[in-house]
């Protein structure tokens, strides 16, 4: 981030008077459309119930934009600038140092949450942030087409191995020469360390990095879960997934090209839009489970952090507990579609008449699990790089899954060193 993106924050805040700085909090407010109306929801709310004021800030679209500007801003010890941001899930341990310790002031609220983003939230026994809105790794099908063949929704991998192994070959002998079993973000980038913990972890082989940051990659399992999707490739996934991101893979599903699709919970909308040639075609499972019968879905989302030079820590986590709170994340729906945090949201008669679709995602956040971010801190960005690299490697054939785990062990206990900082 240029140096020029920081002195616009700074001369926005320059009319501000010392005197009202006292008392005046700044918070970022999403840039998503409905952003405005939300954030001036919790602004009256947060006025009214305090002595103190809220400003807005709007930090750039783009996730490393951000977190460059938010890095720059730590570095300078500028409490003026922001009060309270989202954080995205994998920078939590990254931030560790520059976010308030919330451990004491959030202890009531541990139970009302999905356990997975709140163990994300939470380094080394402190809660450093709480969790905004959540996404997860999830399974798309289309129900047509299994009606068609007299299948169900794969409960295991080796179930959606059959399926579509089964049912691409009959789509093909109809006619639809281009049409491919399952698909993926296969391409060498994060997305791909989200595929790879998934397939992993189900197989039992472990999430790369445990809690206490200990590295476990190098096993059986997590090699066998490789091999699987590397059988993959060329048979029920084209080469070319090799090369797609989340909408790559989102388009080549909505044209109906393809029975099942590793894919965020966004693109469940859109394949319901009334220009979608799958709308009313579309299910919504858990990812399939490994031989033990465990399934896993990778935790995405962003969470509320405040700024540990905040000058105003009270006011912050008054904010923080309004905009975390029931009746914020009913209006965070309404306003900006995320979905919420609370467990409970999930049977609340208002939510459900607004998002009828979120009932098919309650099991799936509940289960939802962490990348190795909060564990490995300011070395999460080198961990994932060797995640995906090494995973892409046994995609297209370079290697395989023994070599491939035994390889990342030893890469991941380089980047550890004698500890993760």
């Amino acid at each position: 981030m240029k140096k020029l993106t920081l002195s616009l924050i700074t001369l926005a805040l320059a009319g501000v008077s010392n005197a009202a700085l006292a008392d005046t909090l700044r918070m970022e407010c999403p840039i998503s459309p409905g952003g405005k109306e939300y954030c001036n929801y919790v602004k009256d709310r947060f006025e009214k119930q305090t002595n103190n004021k809220l400003e807005f800030i709007e930090f750039p679209a783009a996730s490393d934009e951000k977190l460059a500007l938010l890095q720059q801003l730590f570095a300078a010890k500028d409490e003026k600038a922001v009060d309270l941001f989202q954080s995205d899930t994998i920078w939590v341990g990254l931030l560790d140092k520059q976010t308030l310790d919330l451990t004491d002031a959030v202890a009531d609220m541990k139970g009302d949450f999905f356990p997975g983003p709140w163990a994300n939230d939470t380094v080394n026994g402190k809660v450093k942030a709480v969790p905004a809105y959540l996404d997860t790794g999830v399974l798309y099908y289309r129900k047509d087409l299994l009606e068609k063949y007299n299948e169900q929704p794969p409960k295991t991998w080796e179930e959606l191995t059959r399926i579509a192994t089964k049912i691409q070959e009959e789509e093909r002998k109809a006619g639809h020469k281009n049409f491919w079993g399952m698909i993926f973000q296969g391409k060498s980038y994060e997305g791909l360390t989200c595929n790879a913990l998934e397939w992993v972890d189900s197989y039992g082989g472990g999430t790369f990095i445990d809690e206490k940051g200990n590295v476990t990659i190098n096993n059986p399992k997590a090699a066998a879960a490789l091999d699987m999707v590397a059988g993959w490739i060329g048979k029920i996934t084209p080469k070319g997934a090799l090369g797609y991101k989340e909408e790559e893979s989102r388009s080549v599903f909505q044209n109906g090209d393809a029975l099942f699709m590793r894919n965020w919970p966004y693109a469940y909308l859109l394949s319901q839009g009334a220009d979608s040639p799958l709308k009313g075609k579309v299910g919504v499972a858990a990812l399939p489970a490994g031989p033990d019968g465990k399934s896993a879905n990778a935790l995405g989302g962003w969470q509320w952090s405040v700024n540990a030079n905040t000058k105003n820590k009270d006011a912050a986590i008054a904010l923080l507990k309004i905009l975390t709170d029931a009746d914020s994340q009913k209006m965070q729906l309404k306003f900006l579609g995320f979905a919420p945090t609370r467990s409970a949201l999930y049977e609340d008669k208002a939510v459900l008449e607004t998002a009828p679709h979120l009932t098919m995602f309650k099991e799936i956040f509940a289960n939802a699990v962490p990348r190795p971010a909060t564990a490995t801190k300011s070395q999460y960005p080198r961990v994932s790089n060797a995640i995906f690299n090494v995973t892409f490697k046994v995609l297209n054939g370079t290697t395989d899954g023994k070599a491939a785990v035994a390889d990342l062990q030893k890469r991941l206990e380089r980047v550890k060193g004698k500890d993760w900082h």
